[in-house]
């Protein structure tokens, strides 16, 4: 593997953070209820077998330095997620099937472009169609206590087997990457940021989500988010303006030897981290979102003994827009 090649790689696994932080912020799923003496109860409505539908789309564009070559990359990806509440218990507490629906996604490196479009049976059968398969149709099972933090999330193993059916030699990396924390703290952002609770305008509240990718490094992600009142154009949908910081962490040496590549030290800044969000009060859950990143910064990266200063800049963008029916169904 030559250094283009692994430096193509590493743009990847590097999309990969800011994609995950995408799905991390993307996944903010909640509803403002009722109104009283300027009041407003945020807090979910869930219904037993009433299942509700997510379209996240996420836009990424990359580009690396490297001992004087450009590399850059482009992606844009679409997951159509469904979750259904299940039970729940005597506690308070919920159980919820998560599924992928469908996966939509387009990766351009150096103008190489590949795609996949798993609601268009005529779409195109390339080397990472296989892979992208199986990401479609994979359940979880998500345990939420009574404040609607995630204490619990199953299928770990069985997706990590599907992905692994498709290319073997990614399921030593998947199973360091998907941790049981690591899946928890990606599912928790998306019941646990709304505080459940009446607040009123201006109001302002915190929450921090931890993540650790092993080989990938991880990141600490804190959402500042201020409730600004009714949307303009439709009273019953609320608004909340989302601020985020965003710390990636080096990996530790317990990680290493995953990756053709080391990541030894890195200096990254997360710039322009804001977004808004809108909620439906009536359905009791996200309406849709619109939040942008900008990453900037550099990476020292170790390949054979040999270390390597790589500059990064990556602009990012995810829109997540709520449906009622499947919108990944297969089209009359």
């Amino acid at each position: 593997m030559n250094f283009r090649e692994v430096f193509a790689e590493l743009g990847g696994y590097m999309a990969k953070i800011c994609r995950l932080s995408a799905l991390v912020l993307a996944f903010l799923v909640s509803a403002g209820v009722g109104t009283a003496q300027n009041k407003v109860n945020l807090s979910w409505k869930l219904e037993k077998d009433k299942p509700f539908y997510q379209e996240v789309r996420t836009t990424a564009n990359q580009s690396m330095k490297v001992m004087g070559q450009d590399v850059t990359q482009k992606q844009t990806q679409t997951f159509y997620f469904s979750f259904t509440p299940v039970s729940k218990d005597d506690n308070g507490n919920w159980t919820i099937k998560q599924k992928i629906e469908g996966v939509v996604i387009t990766i351009d490196i150096n103008n190489n472009a590949v795609s996949f479009d798993s609601t268009n049976p005529a779409a195109a059968n390339n080397a990472l169609s296989e892979f992208f398969k199986q990401l479609v149709g994979a359940e979880f099972t998500i345990t939420l206590d009574k404040n609607f933090k995630v204490s619990k999330v199953e299928g770990r193993d069985d997706f990590i087997r599907k992905l692994g059916s498709a290319n073997a030699q990614m399921e030593p990396l998947l199973k360091k990457i998907l941790n049981d924390d690591a899946l928890k703290q990606m599912a928790d952002p998306t019941f646990g940021v709304i505080p459940n609770k009446e607040v009123t305008k201006g109001e302002k509240w915190t929450k921090t989500t931890e993540l650790n990718l092993g080989p990938i490094g991880g990141y600490t992600s804190t959402q500042n988010i201020t409730y600004e009142g009714p949307d303009e154009k439709n009273p019953n949908v609320h608004k909340l303006k989302v601020e985020t910081k965003l710390e990636y962490k080096t990996p530790g040496d317990a990680d290493s030897g995953a990756l053709p590549f080391k990541i030894k030290s890195a200096s990254l800044k997360a710039e322009s981290p804001s977004g808004t969000i809108l909620f439906d009060a009536n359905a009791g859950r996200i309406a849709e979102s619109d939040l942008k990143l900008q990453l900037n910064g550099s990476l020292d990266i170790e390949i054979g003994g040999t270390t390597t200063k790589v500059d990064l800049k990556q602009e990012q963008s995810t829109y997540v827009k709520g449906h009622d029916t499947n919108p990944a169904a297969p089209k009359k």
